[in-house]
């Protein structure tokens, strides 16, 4: 049998055989034939599928302007014609897997081919692209690259083959498709309350997302003996942006120092942030995190004391996961620093 499948396959600095984090703002590049785990594809496709060509791109790179970035990744791709393209695996990698998704998605939209990848179910970037990658499941680390090679190898030849993937073979993608039934809404509903109610099997032909209860905290009972101190995800940095806080996607938070400062001055700060008009508060940095009136209510004795550093990210499209890990890492460092009579006041656009 002849060569029938022609793949791109992306992969980031590390599997690309240039260096690891040191090397993470490497540029996009285009390579012929196969680099590091396309080897392990080659295996399993003998010869029914070509990797003729891998995209390499530093993690970092990418990420700081992940939407542009991924569209030049897809011009790339398509100078090749390939009929599918591989990404990854990113197992639990955070960066990677968006880096993943979002190559995946662009050359979706531009080549209107298949586009595979894998990552582990707690992978951010799962609930972002998932919709529109076919995503199969892995392990969390590279101790499962040929088993995640093999299951990305046999969803290729199922889709490019037209046959249906078998079910569980990728992670469901949520999308909504049209179909016509005898019985209306209002009746389909109808049985499934009766059934609720009589104690049959239900299933809901709409799965909602599961969002994590959180109860809120007890409030402060002396407000003039606490600390206060601010939590923006309005992407307000010190000037310069010296943590590389992504505009949108965000993988990291920021901590910084307020001491000394009665106000945030917009010599100091500026806005990191791509999913809101931040002009007023760049022009006042006050109107994202109110440093002034803070201190305002402080001398008045309505607070104790002004937490002498702040918090910030940006959370345009950050995925709860890794919005959950901020919040955890945050609430660690403030109690570390400050103690129990502690409160926050957390900001949002």
């Amino acid at each position: 049998m002849g060569l029938t499948l022609q793949i791109v396959h992306y992969i980031n600095q590390f599997f690309g055989h240039i260096g690891a984090e040191d090397k993470a703002d490497t540029p996009c590049q285009l390579r012929s034939g196969l680099v590091g785990p396309g080897l392990a594809f080659k295996n399993i496709f003998g010869d029914r599928a070509e990797i003729v060509a891998t995209v390499i791109c530093g993690d970092n790179f990418i990420a700081e302007n992940l939407e542009d970035t991924s569209v030049a990744v897809a011009e790339m791709v398509a100078k090749h014609k390939p009929d599918l393209l591989l990404a990854g695996p990113a197992f639990g990698s955070g960066r990677y897997g968006m880096a993943c998704g979002a190559v995946c998605k662009a050359v979706e939209r531009r080549l209107g081919i298949p586009v595979i990848t894998g990552m582990s179910e707690d992978n951010p970037a799962l609930e972002i692209y998932k919709a529109h990658a076919y995503v199969v499941p892995t392990g969390k680390s590279t101790a499962k690259m040929q088993e995640a090679a093999q299951k990305m190898a046999e969803l290729a030849l199922c889709l490019t083959e037209g046959r249906t993937p078998p079910e569980g073979k990728y992670y469901p993608r949520g999308i909504r498709e049209m179909v016509l039934l005898e019985a209306t809404g209002a009746v389909r509903a109808v049985d499934m309350v009766v059934a609720s109610l009589t104690g049959q099997p239900v299933t809901t032909e709409l799965p909602l997302p599961s969002f994590e209860k959180v109860p809120p905290a007890p409030a402060i009972t002396e407000l003039s003996q606490a600390t206060i101190v601010l939590i923006t995800e309005g992407g307000m940095t010190p000037i310069g942006n010296p943590d590389k806080i992504e505009m949108s996607f965000a993988t990291k938070f920021g901590r910084y120092s307020l001491a000394g400062l009665l106000t945030m001055d917009a010599e100091r700060f500026t806005v990191s942030h791509g999913g809101y008009d931040n002009s007023f508060a760049r022009a006042d940095p006050n109107r994202l995190v109110p440093l002034d009136v803070l201190h305002d209510l402080a001398v008045e004795g309505v607070v104790g004391t002004v937490g002498e550093v702040f918090y910030t990210t940006a959370g345009n499209g950050t995925s709860v996961e890794n919005a959950t890990r901020f919040g955890r890492e945050i609430a660690q460092d403030i109690r570390k620093t400050f103690g129990d009579r502690v409160g926050v006041v957390f900001t949002s656009t």
